[in-house]
């Protein structure tokens, strides 16, 4: 292209109209796309064009430069002309073809659709109705070392909960010692009393972790334990606590319980708690009436070695303690039989036992409506 004359441009236009052809042809946006590679690509036509202008000598490229430069804009203008007539093509064909049947149902929010699981329902019941007697909710780790979790409870040397068989037990330390996952939330107690001043009223909700699985038992499970100190505390206490809880959880006008010598090390004096029931129907319990009974808690007088443990004096302030099955409580409410669905992770089990997200448990509004 050494000598500029009117064949030059002549070539030009007549690329032009090749390029504008083609783009005129495309009949979607991937065959336009191949037209724009193919003249303004890395080694597209027009792309060429411009490489060769560092060829020219200066009066060449005064009138080559603004025609090929030209040429390039142009084509850039007839391709994002065609791309818009083409989205619009694509839109009017869909729109012909697809339809919306208007007197189908609106579908739910997701925050109609979604489920909150019975385990923390049941949680949120348990927190409204302590928080309502004045019980604070109290945290402790899931992986606790032998003081919290035995030495501190009055476990002694021996005891069943110490072994493989019924506890979890971690690898040795770099210090020798094995921690092992909480077998009862009674730490988050010894936690508390180590660290608050009495009067103590705090209530223990968690994990909890045992060697057992059947029907009724699952190796992760979930406890929630009470505990009171103060200087005047004693078992009418108790007693007032434990059968305010139970009319307000079963949602029930009054409830008989039934309260059995038991032990535990932990506590003395020590009692199993029964609850008045009707089981005359098959697969259904009724609380609050009938003649049966059944076991639903442990509880009683914390023992003085464990105040002494956690640093209180036990002639200065004593107290009382309770511990249930957040998930066996939930299984008794709500009618579940089997207490490993809880965490098969089920969407079907779930969308049928589980509570809508925004009906928070109340005492005035009801814990489970």
């Amino acid at each position: 292209m050494s000598d500029i004359d009117v064949t030059d441009q002549s070539a030009i236009a007549d690329l032009e109209q090749d390029i504008a052809s083609a783009i005129m042809r495309a009949e979607d946006e991937a065959g336009l796309e191949e037209v724009r590679i193919a003249a303004l690509g890395k080694k597209g036509s027009v792309s060429e064009l411009l490489k060769s202008l560092g060829a020219m000598s200066p009066d060449e490229r005064k009138v080559m430069g603004p025609a090929i430069n030209g040429l390039r804009d142009r084509v850039q203008g007839l391709i994002t002309h065609r791309r818009a007539a083409l989205k619009t093509k694509a839109l009017e064909a869909r729109l012909a073809t697809e339809t919306v049947d208007v007197t189908l149902p609106v579908r739910e929010a997701a925050a109609e659709t979604g489920r909150v699981h019975p385990i923390a329902q049941v949680m949120e019941e348990l927190t409204a109705i302590f928080a309502d007697m004045g019980f604070s909710v109290a945290e402790g780790p899931d992986i606790e070392d032998d003081f919290h979790n035995f030495t501190a409870l009055n476990f002694p040397p021996g005891h069943p909960a110490r072994e493989m068989h019924d506890t979890f037990f971690l690898p040795p330390g770099s210090d020798g010692q094995r921690k092992v996952l909480r077998t009862h939330t009674s730490p988050v107690q010894v936690r508390t009393m180590q660290t608050k001043t009495p009067p103590i009223r705090v209530i223990c909700p968690g994990r909890t972790y045992r060697c057992d699985s059947d029907q009724t038992h699952t190796p992760m499970f979930h406890q929630v334990e009470g505990l009171v100190i103060d200087k005047g505390a004693h078992l009418g206490h108790l007693k007032w606590i434990l059968e305010e809880f139970c009319k307000s959880f079963f949602e029930v006008e009054g409830v008989k319980m039934r309260f059995r010598p038991s032990f535990f090390p932990f506590t003395e004096p020590s009692m199993e708690v029964d609850i008045q029931c009707d089981r005359s129907r098959p697969g259904e319990i009724r609380f609050g009436e009938g003649s049966d009974w059944l076991e639903i808690l442990g509880c009683g007088m914390v023992h003085p070695n464990v105040l002494r443990n956690c640093g209180l004096d036990p002639d200065e302030y004593q107290g009382f303690a309770w511990g249930m099955g957040i998930d066996r409580i939930a299984m008794l409410k709500y009618g579940m039989s089997d207490l490993r669905a809880f965490f098969e992770a089920d969407v079907r089990w779930l969308s049928h036992y589980g509570f809508r997200p925004l009906d928070f448990p109340t005492l005035a509004g009801g814990l489970s409506a």
